[in-house]
């Protein structure tokens, strides 16, 4: 058994395949992972990794497993999952997904190829798991995956309390010892309104008396979401880094499925080292980012806009700089996915009935309007050609200019019924 003193949960220890797993270098690199990407940025102590995540992961997972008394080898294929669930992860996290995904046809947790060889392969082999089952654990297939990828999983409910520890914002604090204590496991012939019924098992639910448990996970992520996870300088970086990246595999002999391999410090070496991308890299290292030429609101970005693909965004990045006679490369169009609250549709009991916390929660609606709200549409552009760029990007978006946010604030006091 291996014991490991942590910020957040204090002592974990780790014991069986997990103990076996951590010390092999798929897991052991995501030391070299930041949680939050360029959060730092913004956030000094945000310096957390992907690694210690994974511990803190492991650790709910276990405590659930024994609250639910799930034991043998079932248990050992999710504390394995958990263990694993984030070594598909590219450099910065989540930040260089899209770029990889559209090159090689991955997102992080496919990771069946990472599992079936090298030291993790030989790991789970010898405890008599099977690569296979478990990458289809971290992916959220299989009886009881949604304890390590669902609605209600412990990997929400670790980053959101280690998130908030690590930037000092308060508001992504939860009971994670109520909602481990909560949770159970339901046949899916028991639930009236099974949304998932594509997938395989007994549904994790929250016993009864606990929809507040469950509206403060959505809570959490709501007030976290543009105070940390999209602030404006947080998505600038994010974004110039993305640029890079997609630089980088158009200048060198690196492939997408290497990048995917890399982790933070490999990619920021390569973009130093690459003269397409030394300008860019030069900035992110000295914080000189590029600053906001436009920041609009979702109802004020016309649908073509919203529905735009990829190659799509680039012709009017080209388009606005055109317009604005500056650079190809001094304009950034960052154009953020739909608003999505995946955590609406986990399941609460009720009066005895089963049923989707968006159902039964008014919460729910007012966050939703919050959530659209919050979504920002950015043109970033260096600081002495923002102005040009702006009214560029307006012209060629067709954005109302009197539609514009001119003005970034922190987080402000409100109330939910501002939102109805």
């Amino acid at each position: 058994m291996i014991t490991v003193k942590d910020t957040v949960h204090d002592h974990i220890e780790i014991d069986g395949v997990a103990a076996d797993l951590v010390d092999t270098p798929a897991v052991q690199r995501l030391r070299h992972v930041k949680q939050l990407g360029t959060v730092q940025l913004v956030y000094p102590s945000a310096n957390h990794t992907r690694f210690e995540h994974s511990l803190g992961v492991y650790h709910l997972a276990s405590r659930a497993l024994d609250h639910l008394g799930i034991g043998g080898t079932r248990a050992d294929r999710i504390e394995a999952a958990a263990m694993l669930h984030d070594v598909g992860h590219g450099p910065f996290s989540h930040n260089l997904e899209s770029l990889t995904h559209r090159r090689t046809g991955k997102y992080h947790d496919d990771v069946d190829e990472l599992l079936a060889t090298g030291a993790v392969g030989d790991v789970l082999r010898d405890h008599d798991l099977d690569p296979d089952r478990i990458a289809g654990i971290v992916a959220g297939e299989g009886p009881y995956a949604g304890l390590v990828s669902g609605e209600l999983d412990v990997d929400r409910m670790d980053y959101l309390v280690r998130d908030a520890y690590h930037t000092g914002v308060p508001y992504g604090t939860i009971d994670t010892e109520r909602f481990v204590r909560e949770l159970t496991f339901v046949e899916r012939d028991e639930i009236a309104d099974d949304g998932g019924a594509d997938r395989e098992g007994p549904e994790l639910v929250l016993d009864e008396g606990n929809v507040q448990t469950a509206e403060s996970l959505l809570l959490a992520r709501a007030l976290m979401n543009p105070v940390v996870y999209t602030h404006h300088v947080a998505r600038i970086s994010k974004a110039m880094l993305r640029r890079a990246a997609s630089e980088l595999l158009d200048a060198t002999a690196t492939t997408a499925a290497e990048l995917r391999r890399m982790d933070d410090h490999d990619f920021l070496a390569a973009i130093r080292d690459c003269r397409a991308t030394a300008e860019l890299s030069r900035r992110y290292d000295e914080r000189d980012l590029y600053k906001l030429a436009v920041w609009a609101e979702y109802d004020d970005v016309p649908d073509r806009v919203h529905e735009a693909d990829h190659a799509g965004e680039t012709a009017l990045e080209r388009e606005i700089a055109a317009e604005a006679g500056v650079a190809r490369d001094h304009v950034i169009l960052d154009v953020p996915p739909e608003p999505t609250m995946r955590e609406s549709t986990a399941r609460v009991t009720v009066n005895g009935e089963i049923r989707r916390l968006e159902r039964q929660s008014p919460l729910v609606s007012a966050l939703r309007t919050a959530q659209r709200n919050q979504w920002r549409l950015g043109v970033y552009a260096p600081e002495p050609a923002t102005d040009r760029v702006g009214r560029a990007a307006a012209e060629v978006l067709g954005l109302d200019p009197d539609g514009l946010v001119t003005e970034v604030r922190g987080a402000m006091p409100t109330t939910l019924d501002e939102f109805e």
